[in-house]
């Protein structure tokens, strides 16, 4: 599905070759008839409190201006944490949706559960006591009266997931959430999770957040076929490798001293390998007129079991970059290239599932 955003009012901060014409695709997520943007907009950056300083630290209206940059681009999709800045991440979202005096309908809220918010021993995890508590917290400093995605943020080691989805399906079933989904999980947990889900009749998992770059494709060995048999969505967070494919980083150093990486470097990647990926991304991005971080993210974009890639920036010129990574088109013959220096080494039993199958293929 695509939606014609017409040009709208400029954005103070964003100039108007942001806000020209975009064909923006929406895609389900799920097994379910919501339609979410292909990018979503991260709100990791909003506010800087606490360790999330190393992240960004906008202020909020800068945080108006990326929110009404993005929908006005066509982002439907904005997804934060009752973690990020200790809360006010969540805070600063729901008041640049109040001060923008957007329609709540035409947006697609997303948050998630499971870190400290408090120092007591009940403060985090997926205890039915905690996300009960930390949804209705989550509602308060967003100002709104349900969440359309709600989403454990990883695992909890001390609950079981019989606990952790019946307190989530009562919340659907309460109406303050509409959808739930899971980050951060492998494969098998997630089938764990949904097998559940099934015998119990709860709501189940209708999406993955996970990371998945063109410089870290381990989501491939398991999770991405498992994504396809469930029909589960994929959101993707750190697309750009934690800024390391934004193109300011090289073999012979000389970064900007405020790149995120410097103060925070995460997530692990092999830097050798994604230089590797940078010299091959660098002249397709030369030859198309683009930035690397264009090509790194569309090339996202080109993989069938992405459903929504979540862009964050401090800065509004690099909210307007990722923007036009929409429109980047790669063709086969460059998809090839960039899928050859970036593909996973053969692993067991991979190796030996491809050798057996090999004459059982359809077609």
């Amino acid at each position: 599905m695509f939606l014609n955003c017409e040009e709208q009012k400029v954005v103070p901060g964003i100039s108007k070759s942001t806000l020209k014409t975009y064909y923006m695709k929406y895609k389900k997520l799920g097994d379910t008839g919501l339609l979410v943007s292909e990018l979503c907009l991260g709100t990791m950056t909003f506010g800087g409190k606490g360790i999330w300083t190393h992240i960004g630290a906008i202020e909020q209206d800068i945080v108006n201006q990326m929110v009404k940059g993005a929908f006005d681009a066509g982002i439907n999709f904005i997804d934060t944490a009752n973690v990020y800045s200790e809360g006010l991440s969540e805070t600063m979202t729901g008041k640049a949706v109040k001060d923008l005096g957007l329609n709540r309908e035409d947006l697609v809220i997303a948050t998630k559960v499971l870190g400290r918010m408090n120092p007591g021993p009940n403060g985090a995890g997926l205890s039915r006591k905690h996300i009960l508590a930390q949804a209705d917290a989550s509602l308060k400093r967003l100002g709104m009266d349900y969440i359309d995605l709600y989403q454990i943020h990883g695992v909890d080691p001390l609950t079981t997931y019989e606990e952790t989805l019946d307190a989530l399906n009562s919340l659907v079933q309460s109406g303050k959430v509409r959808y739930i989904g899971c980050s951060n999980h492998p494969a098998w947990k997630i089938m764990k999770a949904n097998s559940i889900s099934e015998s119990k009749n709860f709501a189940r998992f209708q999406s993955l957040q996970a990371y998945y770059t063109i410089a870290g494709r381990d989501l491939e060995r398991e999770i991405v076929p498992m994504l396809h048999d469930q029909k589960m969505g994929l959101m993707v967070w750190s697309p750009l490798a934690g800024g390391f494919l934004t193109g300011k980083y090289r073999r012979e150093g000389n970064e900007d001293s405020s790149s995120r990486r410097i103060n925070f470097d995460f997530p692990p990647i092999n830097k050798e390998r994604a230089f590797d990926v940078i010299d091959v991304i660098e002249p397709i991005a030369q030859s198309k007129d683009v930035s690397i971080a264009q090509i790194a993210l569309a090339w996202l974009l080109h993989q069938p079991v992405v459903t929504s890639i979540i862009i964050g920036a401090k800065k509004l010129d690099q909210l307007e970059d990722n923007l036009k990574a929409i429109e980047v088109r790669l063709t086969p013959d460059e998809l090839s290239k960039l899928n050859e220096v970036t593909a996973l080494p053969a692993e067991y039993p991979g190796w030996m599932l491809e050798r057996q199958g090999s004459n059982r293929k359809e077609g």
